[in-house]
């Protein structure tokens, strides 16, 4: 028995003797007056046994059938083997299951079949530095988290492509597409791009780079002014919308962890899709 049992065990013996009242006996156990009698019936018509969960040493009546278990199984090693799913982790694996294969299953059941089968290795929790998070702001088109993406997109099946996202700080809406080149001209037309079909935003935050500021090593002439912009920032300027620097990556880390999720699972649908240029992988 566990000691759940035999702390009920204790309670319907001290009831049995009169000892204490059922309603008493119902508010130790957290149950309900009429259930504690219930027990007693059950306890004194079965004995002690009586308490036991009646599906005890019982296969689940929610449990996945075995054939399905084996399927799931060989299907994820094939794909595997393939070199179709050889990166794809439980969680990916469960939605391309139930999305092409109408098999649905949780994440979790998936990962202990996987581990069961070899198929997938327990991997240790990564503990990262504590980052005070900031809160996200309160309004749609507050501020806009704009940065750029280098990655093997295509891996290797097409030229190098960049990602240029923004992302909505209030919603996590996002806007990208791909470019063959992170520059001004680029970025531009995806403000524009943004504008266009969201409005004007308030305000955007984005890294240092140079796109966004003239850095003082680029100012030669003493008496130039103490304002320099870069071809964006006098497009900001102009447009009324604040330009906001961060200091360190964690500071726009909603972008930052949306790109990391993207070079994962994007560069899977890509793979998939066949996407070889610039064109298809937009599409």
């Amino acid at each position: 028995m566990t000691a759940k049992e035999r702390d009920r065990l204790k309670v319907l013996h001290e009831v049995s003797k009169r000892h204490i009242p059922q309603k008493q006996a119902a508010a130790e156990l957290g149950l309900s007056a009429r259930w504690v009698r219930q027990l007693l019936v059950r306890w004194r018509a079965r004995g002690d046994g009586a308490l036991r969960h009646g599906l005890r040493g019982r296969p689940s009546n929610r449990k996945t059938p075995e054939a399905v278990k084996r399927q799931v199984v060989e299907l994820y090693r094939e794909k595997k083997q393939a070199k179709l799913w050889h990166d794809y982790g439980p969680t990916l694996a469960a939605e391309e299951l139930a999305e092409q294969h109408g098999i649905r299953i949780s994440r979790e059941t998936l990962r202990q079949w996987l581990i069961e089968a070899k198929l997938w290795r327990r991997r240790r929790a990564r503990v990262e530095q504590v980052h005070v998070w900031r809160a996200r702001r309160a309004r749609y088109g507050e501020l806009v988290q704009w940065d750029t993406s280098e990655h093997d997109w295509l891996e290797g099946r097409g030229e190098k492509l960049y990602l240029i996202g923004m992302i909505e700080d209030a919603t996590s809406e996002l806007s990208a597409r791909f470019v063959p080149h992170d520059s001004t001209e680029e970025n531009l037309r995806q403000l524009r791009r943004y504008v266009e079909q969201h409005g004007r935003p308030v305000s955007v935050y984005t890294d240092k780079a140079s796109l966004f500021q003239v850095t003082p090593r680029a100012i030669h002439h003493r008496d130039a002014p103490e304002e320099q912009l870069s071809q964006i920032g006098r497009a900001l300027k102009e447009l009324n919308i604040e330009w906001i620097a961060a200091h360190s990556p964690q500071a726009k880390g909603r972008i930052e962890r949306t790109f990391e999720t993207a070079q994962d699972r994007l560069v899977k649908g890509l793979r998939q899709v066949g996407a070889s240029d610039l064109e298809s992988a937009n599409r």
